[in-house]
């Protein structure tokens, strides 16, 4: 049994370090663009007289450090060769990804956004495993921003449930081309704001709890009957996350994204790949908040002795690190597990581990940050410091990716033989 992380993989994230010191940190100081990332960092991104969106100029230079690592070869990594990436792997991408938020804020990583210089194209995953030829076309222009797609599943009375959705499509005709109508309405239709398209999630037939029944559409952004009815603020801005109205939408029968009846496939395609990413950026967040408060307390001296004596400060600071560790060695041995097998196969006997990576990173960051504010003191608490901006960005993922309590479900489920191989046993 061998932890050792590949001598390749160790020396590709040195080669990501070299390129993020010569590309992309300049980049940062450029302009007064640290504006993004230092104290005025939620103002500078939020235009908040025109809803609370993301600014142009915040949203131009992340497209221009994307095109810089697209340039170098680092952006499509974890992408299928075919369209230009390199095959990474699930270990890869949790060890990068894990990597990149231990090092703070930074133009490299700015996961408010989902942000960085190795990206996670989920639809990509979904265009390649389950577009026509048509749509895989769009491949592509997802990597360069010409086509955007966001994700229209969540509605305003039915977020984790999807399959009581009330959005219902029908077959119709216009000007003698056969297609759908569109009826619905959908919350978190994150970046709306800029895409081109949105993977729309609607019944087709069935009824209201069935799994079966229920279609994906790539519907135009500009689509007649579509309508932004309001940007959401949240607990972290910018927003660009709209509760968005489609009354009477029609699109042809090349619109169907997958087969017919069968969209909530494409909706957990990529689930487990997501979340075992997503926990490996909570536990490099909660890792930088933990080395920050260690480096803080060894140098600050209230009362004539460094802050780090203190068994108050250091046991907390204890706990955190023991449970980073610990989190570590399942991220990574998961993902590892994941790249063994189909995505059936990870669905049937290792969702579970998946579940219990993401919830308990997701509450151990949070719990970090909460420890560095406490640590660092009255600056802890200010944006100065940034660890406010890292509780109240990843205290999202303890609702979105699948809540704490749908996660805990799932390993209960596999706990007590109720999902997973185990079930019927």
């Amino acid at each position: 049994m061998d932890f050792a992380l590949p001598a390749d993989l160790v020396a590709y994230l040195d080669e990501l370090d070299r390129f993020i010191a010569r590309e992309i940190k300049p980049l940062e100081n450029e302009d007064d663009n640290i504006r993004f990332f230092d104290h005025r960092r939620e103002w500078a991104r939020t235009d908040f007289d025109h809803g609370g969106l993301p600014r142009p100029e915040w949203e131009a230079l992340l497209r221009k450090a994307k095109d810089r690592a697209d340039a170098a070869g680092h952006l499509r990594f974890a992408i299928p060769k075919r369209y230009g990436g390199s095959d990474g792997s699930n270990l890869w991408m949790a060890v990068i990804r894990e990597h990149f938020a231990a090092k703070g804020l930074g133009l490299h990583n700015d996961l408010q956004n989902e942000h960085s210089i190795v990206g996670n194209f989920p639809i990509v995953t979904m265009l390649d495993r389950y577009g026509s030829v048509e749509q895989k076309s769009m491949i592509e222009g997802s990597m360069t921003g010409k086509h955007r797609i966001t994700f229209g599943l969540t509605e305003p009375h039915h977020g984790s449930d999807a399959t009581h959705m009330e959005t219902r499509a029908v077959p119709a005709a216009r000007d003698n081309v056969k297609g759908w109508l569109i009826h619905g309405e959908k919350m978190w239709t994150t970046g709306m704001h800029v895409a081109t398209h949105c993977a729309l999630f609607a019944r087709t037939s069935g009824k209201d709890g069935d799994a079966r029944g229920i279609t994906c559409f790539l519907v135009p952004a500009k689509s007649e009957g579509v309508k932004v009815e309001e940007y959401m603020w949240t607990f972290n801005m910018p927003t660009d996350h709209p509760r968005v109205s489609f009354t009477e939408v029609f699109v042809p029968e090349s619109a169907v994204f997958g087969e017919v009846g069968k969209g909530l496939s494409l909706a957990q395609c990529f689930v487990h790949e997501n979340r075992i990413r997503q926990a490996a950026s909570s536990l490099g967040a909660a890792v930088y908040c933990i080395d920050e408060s260690v480096r803080y307390a060894r140098e600050r001296k209230p009362f004539g002795k460094a802050l780090s004596e203190n068994q108050a400060i250091q046991w907390p600071l204890v706990e955190l690190a023991t449970q980073a560790e610990m989190l570590r060695l399942l991220i990574r041995k998961t993902a590892w597990q994941m790249d063994q097998m189909t995505q059936a196969q990870v669905e049937q006997t290792l969702s579970d581990k998946v579940s219990m990576c993401n919830f308990w990173a997701n509450r151990l960051c949070c719990e970090a940050a909460d420890t560095a504010m406490q640590v660092h003191g009255g600056m802890g608490y200010s944006r100065h410091k940034p660890f406010e901006h890292i509780y109240r960005h990843h205290r999202r993922y303890r609702i979105t990716e699948g809540s704490e309590e749908i996660q805990k479900r799932k390993v209960a489920g596999f706990l007590f033989g109720y999902m997973g191989q185990r079930n019927g046993d």
